[in-house]
């Protein structure tokens, strides 16, 4: 029997597998899934844990590839869908994990954002710092804040939204959320950073419930360590683009 191309949870829900070789495996990430420790999210599902948890059930999508570990290399938000790199080893978590922090990992996201932008590109670098008062939030910290660099391109414009390609250059917590929302254009369903006030004062619960995350990871390019060979993963963008009313 062939090996299943997706990921399947107790709760039997399938995730895809976009890519997978020796060392790794990138799966489409669904939104609903926390990759944090439960007190930041409590709300959202723990992905790791469920991972963990089917791999140990010797569930079959595992048990056919003879898998007895798989650790998520880099995160994505709760909310936000698309690529997440998996690390097969430990050995592998570090390796690749090593590219994402000497920023050699070329990563590409989608966004939908409220407004339309006058400019086509742009570069926003805005130091970016937990925030206190928050937990799992930041802001806004131009004397404090670490470094965060995301180029930003709109690809196509409508009446009252834009459809943006977000290349981060760091990986900082909401980097591309922060950056967008300082911008005056938030992510469309954003519920924590919003125009009803700067984030350097902290997020803004606005969100009206049901309104899904306008934020998807599409592409991950990156030099295999172990093979130096070339790996572009890409996440299908259709029913994204479907959904937010762009094609």
């Amino acid at each position: 029997m062939a090996k299943p191309n997706f990921i399947e949870l107790a709760d039997e829900e399938q995730i895809p597998i976009l890519y997978e070789d020796r060392s790794v495996m990138a799966i489409d990430k669904p939104p609903g899934w926390m990759l944090v420790p439960f007190s930041w999210q409590k709300t959202n599902r723990n992905l790791q844990t469920a991972i963990t948890s089917s791999i140990a059930a010797g569930d079959y999508w595992a048990r056919s590839r003879n898998l007895k570990y798989l650790r998520n290399i880099h995160r994505l938000d709760a909310d936000t869908t698309g690529i997440l790199l998996l690390g097969k080893s430990q050995g592998a978590v570090n390796s690749l994990g090593d590219l994402f922090e000497s920023r050699k990992m070329e990563k590409v996201y989608l966004a939908v954002v409220t407004g339309v932008p006058k400019q086509d590109e742009w570069i926003c670098q805005l130091r970016l710092a937990p925030n206190p008062e928050e937990i799992g939030q930041v802001k806004v910290d131009p004397r404090g804040g670490k470094d965060a660099e995301t180029h930003f391109r709109v690809l196509q414009r409508s009446q009252n939204t834009a459809l943006i390609e977000a290349s981060p250059v760091t990986g900082r917590t909401h980097q591309i959320r922060v950056h967008l929302a300082e911008t005056g254009h938030p992510v469309v369903g954003d519920p924590l950073y919003s125009l009803q006030g700067s984030s350097t004062e902290g997020p803004r619960r606005t969100n009206r419930r049901g309104v899904k995350l306008g934020l998807r990871a599409v592409s991950l390019a990156y030099i295999d360590p172990f093979t130096q060979r070339r790996v572009q993963i890409n996440a299908p963008t259709e029913g994204f683009l479907r959904e937010f009313r762009f094609g």
